[in-house]
């Protein structure tokens, strides 16, 4: 179907369908995955910032949650801005600071997602001898911390720099960049694409090996089913499922997305409608991730896990507790 030779109701049709979704449905899911992630987040935030970074997990799942935190804050101008709300400035506010660090908190968390699944192959294939001890240190781990958030803020923030160009007639974030800023626009975008490719490959890699060692030694010990072995099993289904759902399908259409906006890209105004229609969506995905991570707290974290679950049952124990200002007792019954 070629969007040239639709008739003006078609073309009047498939804009209203961008409208719908975009400015309607998609503030909805967003509004609800910003609640959620609030509760969720503050909660993870709450607990590990009460746990010492006594190991390299600790440290990155800590980071996770920074960036998490960083990512949920763009979201309300997102609603808001898609909703219509704000005028133009919240449109400049948006195109130059809250989509910025969006994306830099995004591939920040992926980045440390993938320091997670080599720190588990490390600990569980490597053991822990030689490079595999120093690798798991906590200190190593806050310098490799560091590292990530000063090369994401290299590639990253010359966005917010550069796009100081005056309003446009027709307002797009694009035309808000000079021409150094489309070309370092576009030189981030394929780097923070080849980023997360390298890591869906790293971790792949990292988790097939751990699975292939945890099935040699239950082979080998069948009855016992260790320690590290449950905790492989957890990292592979909730680390590498969560990647997968949040950030494969985006990744797929953000390339030939890319491709479409520059200026003599070969696309047609059809082809441009349905993949910002397959950003659109798969972005939302992408986003949704902050509800999805507190899990992977949960799951991978002994420390946090335990720390979650004493918690709750204070909490119970509290409210099964008879108030004093009933005038009895359990004991007096």
């Amino acid at each position: 179907m070629n969007y040239t030779n639709m008739t003006q109701t078609e073309q009047k049709n498939a804009t209203n369908v961008s409208s719908v979704f975009t400015h309607q449905v998609l503030p909805v899911f967003y509004s609800i995955i910003c609640a959620c992630a609030f509760i969720l987040n503050g909660l993870a935030a709450w607990i590990f910032f009460r746990i010492p970074s006594s190991s390299a997990l600790v440290v990155y799942l800590k980071n996770m949650v920074v960036a998490d935190i960083l990512m949920l804050f763009t979201y309300p101008w997102r609603v808001l801005g898609d909703l219509g709300q704000g005028g133009v400035q919240l449109k400049l506010i948006v195109c130059r600071y809250t989509a910025v660090l969006f994306y830099l908190s995004m591939y920040t968390g992926i980045t440390f997602m993938t320091l997670i699944s080599m720190e588990r192959y490390f600990k569980i294939v490597r053991g822990t001898s030689g490079v595999s001890y120093l690798l798991q240190r906590a200190s190593v781990a806050k310098t490799f911390a560091l590292l990530t958030w000063a090369v994401m803020m290299f590639f990253m923030l010359p966005n917010t720099i550069l796009t100081n160009q005056p309003m446009p007639e027709v307002f797009s974030c694009m035309n808000l960049k000079s021409e150094l800023g489309r070309t370092w626009h576009e030189i981030s975008a394929h780097f923070t694409v080849g980023i997360f490719w390298v890591a869906f490959m790293l971790m792949l890699f990292c988790y097939t090996s751990i699975a292939c060692h945890v099935y040699r030694s239950l082979k080998r010990v069948q009855r016992d089913r260790s320690e590290a072995g449950r905790r492989s099993n957890r990292s592979i289904f909730s680390l590498l499922a969560v990647f997968v759902f949040c950030f494969v399908p985006y990744h797929v259409c953000r390339v030939p997305y890319t491709l479409s906006q520059r200026p003599n890209a070969d696309f047609s105004a059809y082809d441009r409608f349905i993949l910002y229609q397959l950003k659109e969506a798969t972005l939302f995905l992408s986003a949704f991730n902050v509800c999805l991570d507190p899990i992977i707290y949960f799951l991978m974290c002994r420390t946090f896990r335990e720390s979650l679950l004493q918690k709750i049952s204070s909490v119970n124990r509290e409210k099964r507790r008879p108030s004093l200002g009933t005038g009895l007792s359990i004991s007096n019954l």
